[in-house]
C-alpha cells in the first residue's frame, strides 16, 4: 500500500504532467515579455538581436523538456520491474521517492513562473549581440563560460589580490601550494589549498578565508584530505567535489555541513575534474594518462580520452592536468609533459591539438608546463602557461596564441605571475588566476573601455 500510494501514484501523476508537457507549447511567457518590451524600446536597432534571443529560448525550452523526459525514463522502467517482480525493500521506496521528488521539483521550476528569472539589458551598450542572450542557469562553476567573450577582449594588466597574498602559511589569510580553483555566481572563490590539505572559501571582498573541506592534517579519514588538486561546485546538490590525489579518490563535501566528505570514486590518480549539464563527471587520471566520464553511482566510468599509455601520439596523453567540457561534450585537456592542450570530441578515438604541441618553449606557438584551462563559447582556449609565467589565449584554429596576462618575467608585482596554476572566469568575464609561486589568487578585471 505504501509503495502504491507514495511511489506509483506520484509516478503516474508526474508521467501525466510530462506527457502533457511534451504535447504542449508551454513557454516562459514572462521572459518573452521582457524580450518584446526591450525590442520595442530600442526600436529597429535590436530587431535581429531579439529574434535571435527568441530562437535561443525556444531551443533551451526544448532542451529542458527533453532532459526531464530522459531523466524520467529509467525511473519508470525500474518501478515497473520492481512492482511486477515484487522485488523492493523499504530503502528502495525511500530512494525512488527522492528521485521522484527531484523530478517534481524540476517540473515545478519549469512550469511555474519564477520572478527570479530575468534578462538584464543595458541600452547604453553598442554591441547588440552581446547585450541580450538566453542561457540555461549555470549548474557548475567549471562548466562552459556563461558569457560570450569577444575574441578581442582585453583585461587590465595589473591584477588585484583577492585571496592569500600574505606569504606561505596555514593561517586563514594565507595559502600554500594552490592548484585548482572555481568561482561561484556571487564571485565567491574556492581554492584547492593543496599544501594545507584543505579547500578554502573566500567571500567577495574578504581579507580571510574559511576552511570548507579538510584542514585536519594530512590523512585518508572522512574529515581529511591528503592533496587537494582541484575543486568544483555542484549547485544542484549544494556540495563541493574535490580531487584528493594522494588518496587516489574523488570526494564530495557538503557545503551546508562541511565536517566530513564522502568518497564517490576510488582508485584513481585524480588531478582535475569537471561536470557537464547532464551531471556526468569527467576526471583526469594523472597516473594512468587518461580521462574518464562517470555517471551518478558509477565506479568504473567510461574512457573518453587517452588510455593508450603515456606518449605524444594523438591517441595518447602524457600526465593530463586540467580538464574542461563544452556544451557539445567535447573534452579539453592540458598535458603537462606534452606541452599542449588537446580537444577530444565526443566518442573520438584521438584528440586534436588546439594549443601548443610545438615542443617546450616560450614562443607564441609553444607552451611550457600548461595547467589550468578554460574555453569560451567561440571555442577560444585560455591556458595557464605555468613555466612561462603567463596566461595565453588561443583562438579556434590558430597556430599560435597571444599573451593576455603576465609574460613580464617571474615576479610578485601586480602585472607579474609566478608559476600560475588554476584559472577561472566569473560571469562578468573577469579572470582569476592561482598565482602559485606568490601564494595568492589574482583577479584581472575585464577591460570595458
Amino acid at each position: 500500500m505504501q509503495f502504491d500510494d507514495e511511489i506509483v501514484r506520484t509516478h503516474d501523476e508526474l508521467l501525466d504532467q510530462i506527457q502533457k508537457l511534451e504535447k504542449s507549447n508551454i513557454l516562459p511567457s514572462d521572459l518573452f515579455d521582457q524580450i518584446e518590451q526591450w525590442k520595442k524600446t530600442t526600436i529597429d536597432k535590436v530587431e535581429k538581436a531579439a529574434e535571435r534571443a527568441r530562437h535561443q529560448l525556444v531551443e533551451l525550452t526544448d532542451k529542458q523538456r527533453s532532459s526531464i523526459t530522459k531523466q524520467f525514463e529509467p525511473i519508470t522502467k525500474e518501478i515497473r520491474f520492481r512492482r511486477e517482480e515484487e522485488d523492493f525493500l523499504e530503502k528502495d521506496i525511500d530512494r525512488l521517492k527522492q528521485k521522484l521528488n527531484e523530478i517534481k521539483q524540476k517540473l515545478q521550476q519549469f512550469t511555474q513562473k519564477d520572478t527570479a528569472k530575468t534578462i538584464i539589458v543595458d541600452n547604453d551598450q553598442i554591441d547588440w549581440n552581446r547585450i541580450i542572450h538566453v542561457r540555461e542557469e549555470q549548474k557548475y562553476s567549471s562548466f562552459l563560460l556563461s558569457i560570450n567573450l569577444n575574441t578581442n577582449s582585453k583585461w587590465l594588466q595589473n591584477g588585484v589580490t583577492v585571496a592569500g597574498g600574505n606569504g606561505v602559511g596555514n593561517q586563514t589569510n594565507q595559502l600554500n601550494n594552490l592548484w585548482g580553483l572555481c568561482i561561484g555566481d556571487d564571485q565567491t572563490i574556492y581554492v584547492a589549498d593543496c599544501g594545507n590539505k584543505r579547500i578554502v572559501e573566500w567571500k567577495y571582498g574578504a581579507t580571510t578565508g574559511q576552511v570548507v573541506a579538510g584542514g585536519n592534517g594530512s590523512g585518508n579519514q572522512f574529515d581529511q584530505l591528503a592533496s587537494a588538486t582541484d575543486v568544483i561546485v555542484d549547485k544542484s546538490k549544494n556540495s563541493l567535489i574535490i580531487c584528493d590525489y594522494s588518496n587516489n579518490r574523488v570526494v564530495r563535501w557538503s557545503r551546508s555541513n562541511g565536517r566530513n566528505g564522502e568518497t564517490v570514486i576510488r582508485n584513481i590518480g585524480c588531478w582535475s575534474l569537471t561536470m557537464d549539464d547532464d551531471e556526468f563527471l569527467y576526471v583526469s587520471d594523472y597516473d594512468r594518462h587518461e580521462v574518464r566520464r562517470y555517471g551518478v553511482g558509477e565506479t568504473q566510468g567510461t574512457l573518453v580520452a587517452g588510455g593508450n599509455g603515456s606518449g605524444n601520439r594523438l591517441d595518447q596523453l602524457s600526465y593530463p592536468g586540467y580538464v574542461f567540457v563544452d556544451e557539445d561534450h567535447s573534452v579539453y585537456i592540458s598535458e603537462y609533459s606534452n606541452h599542449r592542450v588537446v580537444k577530444w570530441m565526443k566518442d573520438a578515438k584521438e584528440g586534436i591539438v588546439v594549443a601548443g604541441g610545438q615542443g617546450q618553449g616560450n614562443n607564441l606557438s609553444q607552451l611550457s608546463g600548461p595547467y589550468g584551462i578554460a574555453v569560451d563559447k567561440s571555442g577560444t582556449v585560455y591556458v595557464a602557461d605555468s613555466e612561462n609565467n603567463r596566461i595565453v589565449r588561443w583562438r579556434q584554429g590558430a597556430t599560435q596564441g597571444d599573451v593576455i596576462i603576465g609574460g613580464n618575467g617571474r615576479g610578485n608585482q601586480s602585472n607579474q605571475l609566478y608559476d600560475p596554476m588554476g584559472l577561472s572566469f566569473d560571469r562578468e568575464g573577469n579572470l582569476y588566476v592561482n598565482d602559485n609561486g606568490n601564494s595568492r589568487v589574482q583577479k584581472f578585471n575585464i577591460d570595458r573601455s
